[in-house]
């Protein structure tokens, strides 16, 4: 896999790549308007993620102990239940919705967050061309 460190900053993130290992993209945390934030870069595309996620989806995960699909999705389709992408805008979550916070690309939580996790040594992640699942470490 071709990641590289980077130290997670603006100015020098975390490349990462998609589960599938098919795309790659760049994860940072910032701060924006007094929240601190993960900034995700897809090409030309910013999304941003309440970075809370990262502790909040670890516990989750922790508490299920055993594997959880990913199921990502664009914020305008319905996330299959019971997985990632579902948990990442349930009312349920700790957050009570979206962890996404720029609204039309508040979704496909189940894609770039969990491979920022398994950076981080949160997660484990699976590499399958699709029906990818993680669990907590």
């Amino acid at each position: 896999m071709s990641q590289t460190m980077g130290d997670g900053t603006p100015q020098d993130p975390w490349r990462l790549m998609t589960p599938p290992l098919s795309s790659e993209f760049l994860m940072c945390r910032d701060v924006r308007d007094g929240r601190a934030v993960l900034v995700c870069t897809v090409g030309k595309t910013m999304l941003y993620y309440d970075a809370r996620c990262l502790e909040d989806l670890h516990a989750m995960l922790k508490a299920n102990g055993d594997w959880v699909e990913l199921g990502s999705a664009d914020e305008q389709k319905d996330a299959k239940a019971g997985t990632v992408e579902a948990w990442g805008r349930s009312p349920e979550n700790p957050v009570g919705g979206w962890y996404g916070l720029k609204k039309g690309l508040r979704g496909r939580f189940g894609m770039y967050v969990p491979p920022l996790m398994e950076r981080l040594g949160l997660a484990e992640v699976e590499h399958n061309p699709r029906g990818n699942r993680m669990r907590a470490i």
